[in-house]
Formats: C-alpha cells, structure tokens, sequence
C-alpha cells in the first residue's frame, strides 16, 4: 500500500523540486563545453557510486541481486547508463528547451514498449498520442525537405542540431525500455541495486567510449570542475525527489507537475543563453507534453478504475 503524504501536495511540491533539481543539472551540463558528454557521465556515476555502496550496505541487500532478476539488472543498466550519455550529448550539441521537450516524449515511447513487451493494452488513444508527440518532434527538428532551408533559431549547425535531435530521441527510447524493464522486474528487487547496476555498468560503458574516442582529459577550469560536482548533486537529488513523490502521490498528478521539466528548460535558455525558443520548438513542446502527460495520465485512470 502506498503511503499516505504527511500533508497535502507534498507529493506534488517533491516533483517540483526534482524537476528543477533535474532542470539545474541539465543546465550545467550544458555550461561544461569543454568536457565530452560521455566523460560527465563518467563522473556522475563516481559521485553515485560513492553514495550507493553505503546504502547497499546499510540495507544488506548485496551488489548481484536475485539470480533470476540479474540479466534484467544489467540490460536495465546498460539502457540507463546510454539514456543518461544521449542526452547529456543533446544538452550539448542542441538548445536546452529542444533536448528537453524531446526528452519527454519518454511515456508515449513506454506505453509502446510496455504493448509489446509486457502485452499491456495499447489503444486508439495511445496511438493518437504517439501520433501528436511525432508531430511534436518534427516541429523541432524541422527536416528541410518538409521547411526548406530555414534554420532560424536553431542553435549552430542544422547537421549538429540533428544529431542532438536524435540523441535527446534514442534518450527517451532507451529511457522507456529501462521503465519496462523496472516494471517487468517490480518490487523483487530493491531500488537501490537497481541503481548500482545503473551506475557501475554506466561507468564502464563511460570509460570504454572515452578509451575508443580517446577523449578523456580532465577539466582544467575550476569552474568546470565545481560545475561536474554539483551535476552529480543536483542529480542525485532529483532522482531521490522524485521517487519519495511517487510513493506518496498518485502518477496522475505527478505526471501534470512533470511538466515544469519543459517549463524550467525555457526559462533557463532565456535567462542563461539569451536565446528565445522559436515558435516551432513551442508549438512542438504543447505537442510533445500534451501527449506525454495524456498517456500517463490515462494509465493512471485504467490503474485506478
């Protein structure tokens, strides 16, 4: 049984907070320009690390996991420790609102994954929202063959605003497998391993791409160093935000005050980048968010009936 909140809208004030948590280190990823994406993704599964063998230990639940479940445990930390690497590479190669909104097309991804997989139902309505969240990301990505050659407000190159796109897209594809297979595994295995299996395959697969592309070096700018530091706060800290949110408020609503993820994203572009999201990238974010919390909003309807 879920826990009751201790007051009302805690569960909701949680998500806020994580949301701009999550929205802060997405910022400072995208200030360390000189840091490869993949190396900040080394070093915020060290800063992860150092805090989960603790907690592993306190609560004896070991660092393998049931025999049965552990070949789910490393697909769900290879799939993570990727989502993770892609959309750090987005925040850097494409706007922050774009990497963002993109990013949260992740539902509508895990209701079609969850069909197949898991043989959970999948509707007209759950169609129609893959359908809008399509619509929304090619308003942000706007192939030349559908717009012509204007690439007004986007930021750099329209080749590496492409590659942003489909990384923040394989980000949330990767992100939705890794949800299906949480789900397919359940309560059988604490979060925690859940998480340490996330962070330790994460910092292998880190360390191998950086030995291929032979980017590793450390930071030389003390500010970029203290940036590394508090992208591993601000993240774990969302992480915890949302969890203690969902145990204690129901998914539709959490789902609605998600949202604020897009919302922070915007106003940090503005703020920190003076850089004014076209119509387009909002046009698409009304598509991309509206289907996303429809789709979770109506799971959480057809859980409740």
């Amino acid at each position: 049984a879920k826990k009751k909140a201790p007051c009302p809208g805690l569960g909701l004030f949680y998500t806020l907070l994580s949301a701009f948590l999550f929205s802060m280190a997405s910022l400072f990823v995208k200030k360390v320009q000189d840091v490869h994406a993949v190396e900040i993704s080394a070093f915020r599964c060290v800063f992860q690390m150092l805090v989960i063998i603790p907690c592993l230990i306190y609560r004896k639940t070991g660092f393998i996991g049931p025999k049965g479940q552990r070949r789910f445990l490393i697909l769900r930390g290879v799939l993570g420790s990727s989502a993770m690497i892609l959309i750090y590479y987005a925040f850097q190669t494409t706007s922050l609102a774009d990497a963002t909104v993109i990013s949260f097309s992740c539902p509508v991804f895990t209701s079609l994954f969850a069909w197949i997989f898991l043989k959970e139902k999948y509707s007209l309505w759950d169609a129609l929202f893959t359908l809008f969240t399509i619509t929304g990301v090619i308003l942000i990505v706007r192939p030349p063959f559908l717009f012509g050659s204007n690439t007004s407000g986007m930021e750099g190159s329209y080749s590496v605003h492409l590659q942003g796109t489909f990384a923040a897209i394989g980000h949330a594809v990767f992100a939705a497998l890794t949800l299906v297979i949480l789900r397919k595994m359940g309560k059988s295995v604490d979060y925690f391993l859940s998480i340490w299996y996330y962070v330790i395959l994460g910092l292998t697969e880190s360390v191998i791409v950086l030995f291929i592309l032979g980017e590793w070096s450390l930071p030389y700018c003390g500010l970029d160093r203290l940036f590394l530091i508090l992208i591993g706060l601000l993240g774990l800290g969302g992480q915890i935000f949302i969890t203690k949110a969902v145990q204690i408020e129901k998914a539709g609503p959490v789902a609605m005050m998600k949202t604020m993820d897009v919302v922070f994203a915007f106003v940090f572009q503005i703020i920190f980048f003076n850089d004014i999201p076209t119509w387009w990238t909002v046009g698409g974010a009304l598509c991309v968010v509206a289907s996303s919390t429809g789709a979770v909003i109506r799971k959480w309807l057809q859980s409740s009936e």
